[in-house]
């Protein structure tokens, strides 16, 4: 049997139903990614990897539909910060370097506190405790500037965990664990789809446009990956319209997650095609 990882990309809390709707959308049609021998999870992908390894999918779906919820709603345009981040590393002397001033640039907004950060990511996932099967959240550590990796085994609770993946800079508060602070695992790549690396096929989902920067870094991961079969789904254009240009606007979800629903058909054919013959 072909070994198969599910890799889940940021997107905000919009990416978030996206995402849930592409997996419920594809499960429907007897596709389930969720049997993946491995799950990796970055920012908005953290939630939903969490959502599927830990078996929580029809609660977190049923979510999306909620007009109450205790999301907080901050103005965020997605081309205006990945240009920031550009400016942030464009003459820094290594990654690390561009990394760590990320990590550590001006909020865009108001503030929020990391209390307040944390019970809306512990609100996203109706199970806290950590999966059995193999979940990999990423994050960055502010203060050194490299990429941190959370599991069962790290000693750090799947709420703390996903909060750190979740904590995009500029908009949201740095997570603190054991003393050490971290943000979203996105700044240093939008899905860290590289850590899916020894896995036969590789399945990414992204609900951001695949771009400019984006796209030069899936092109990079893809590249890491060449001994794998690797698919992504990205948001297409209708998807991109259901999720809307500010991807923080909780008022998305309901809308985010039919469109990916609906995408999820789109894509059946060649997903199937992959994932099905991994099982033979």
């Amino acid at each position: 049997m072909r070994s198969r990882a599910l890799v889940l990309g940021g997107g905000g809390v919009a990416g978030i139903s996206w995402m849930l709707g592409v997996i419920d959308g594809l499960r429907r049609y007897g596709v389930d990614l969720a049997a993946a021998d491995l799950i990796v999870g970055t920012s908005a992908g953290s939630c939903v990897g969490a959502v599927v390894a830990t078996d929580a999918l029809a609660p977190a779906v049923a979510l999306q539909r909620r007009a109450e919820t205790g999301e907080i709603m901050v103005r965020f345009d997605g081309e205006e910060y990945f240009a920031t981040l550009t400016g942030l590393a464009a003459d820094a002397p290594d990654q690390r370097t561009a990394l760590m001033r990320i990590a550590n640039m001006d909020p865009l907004g108001p503030t929020v506190s990391e209390a307040e950060r944390r019970a809306v990511i512990a609100a996203r996932l109706p199970v806290h405790d950590w999966p059995h099967r193999r979940l990999v959240v990423s994050a960055v550590d502010a203060q050194a500037g490299e990429l941190v990796t959370f599991d069962r085994d790290s000693g750090v609770s799947l709420v703390d965990a996903v909060t750190a993946s979740c904590a995009l800079p500029g908009a949201w508060p740095a997570t603190t664990v054991a003393g050490r602070r971290y943000v979203d695992g996105g700044i240093r790549s939008p899905t860290n789809a590289d850590l899916a690396d020894g896995h036969d096929v590789v399945v990414v989902l992204v609900p951001i446009p695949t771009t400019g920067y984006v796209g030069e870094m899936l092109d990079r991961e893809r590249a890491a990956l060449e001994s794998s079969d690797v698919h992504i789904i990205a948001a297409d254009a209708a998807s991109l319209a259901a999720i809307g240009p500010n991807a923080l606007d909780p008022a998305r979800r309901a809308v985010a997650l039919d469109a990916g629903g609906a995408q999820a058909e789109r894509e059946l054919d060649a997903v199937a095609a992959e994932w099905s013959a991994s099982t033979g």
